[in-house]
């Protein structure tokens, strides 16, 4: 009897911290009732165990665009046939440009029990830019897909609204911007040890083999009004975005890096690498 107590006064807890709804279920349901009526009321999301198909519906579209019906046996029509049995192919004329150059998934969403939609964009040699919805079912396991429908052509993802940048600070040049010069030209063109401009205990390899012959600095911004002094304080520590110009024999390339520098001894040290996100303040 105490144990039935027990459970009861527990559900009636588990129940108002699910809602009123589910409170009202509590009063006048046992507990085996109230866990059932708990376990529906919870929306279904994906098991840590189901695997984005992103990959699955990229490859599907490749193959489809490039297969036609009039050609049933080439390999790339029995393999749209194998990921999509119920899919009809298509059937482009003679005269029809040809496949697409490249194909990405650039966004997947789960839908409910085991069905994907995957957005997958394809793009052709004259600039087009087609982007295809494409339903997909998994397994649990995510070991099983198969694409149940025709892929149908859609608009691409929007443009995303932007943050200010957090670097707001422009740097001079002095030793902060000569430091961060000298740490990516031998970054990226081996000109120097890496390791001399980094903090104690930090570990970072040059990219190899070198890519760029020169490297250099556009701008330097910074989140912290301590980068635009002109000495380096010790233990101060300020993040930066670089912006530079790098060169090899195919042409020049602007690139974008963020930077944490520590000061110490006078001089500025680099403590983090990260991408030029620039804004948003996805900082190292």
């Amino acid at each position: 009897m105490r144990r039935r107590v027990r459970l009861s006064r527990l559900a009636v807890w588990t129940a108002i911290a699910a809602g009123p709804l589910a409170l009202g279920i509590a009063i006048t349901a046992g507990p085996s009732e109230v866990q059932a009526a708990s376990a529906r009321a919870l929306p279904e999301r994906p098991s840590a165990q189901r695997s984005d198909p992103a990959g699955f519906a990229q490859l599907f579209v490749g193959v489809w665009l490039r297969s036609s019906a009039d050609d049933p046996a080439s390999a790339q029509a029995r393999l749209a046939h194998s990921m999509a049995p119920d899919v009809e192919l298509p059937d482009p004329v003679e005269i029809a440009q040809p496949g697409p150059e490249s194909v990405t998934a650039v966004r997947s969403t789960y839908r409910s029990g085991s069905s994907w939609s995957v957005t997958v964009a394809a793009q052709y040699a004259d600039g087009r830019l087609r982007n295809y919805a494409v339903p997909v079912v998994a397994d649990r396991s995510g070991d099983s897909l198969t694409v149940t429908g025709a892929p149908g052509v859609v608009a691409g993802p929007g443009r995303a609204v932007v943050s200010p940048s957090p670097y707001r600070v422009t740097v001079p040049e002095g030793n902060l911007s000569s430091s961060v010069g000298e740490f990516l030209a031998a970054y990226l063109t081996g000109a120097g040890e890496v390791d001399r401009y980094l903090a104690p205990g930090v570990a970072m390899a040059p990219v190899s083999p070198v890519p760029y012959r020169a490297v250099t600095v556009q701008q330097v911004r910074a989140v912290e009004e301590a980068a635009a002094a002109r000495g380096a304080v010790g233990g101060t520590a300020v993040h930066v975005l670089v912006q530079v110009e790098a060169r090899d024999r195919e042409g020049r390339w602007p690139l974008a890096y963020e930077l944490a520098l520590t000061a110490r001894s006078g001089r500025w040290e680099v403590s983090g690498l990260g991408s030029g996100i620039g804004r948003g303040g996805g900082r190292s």
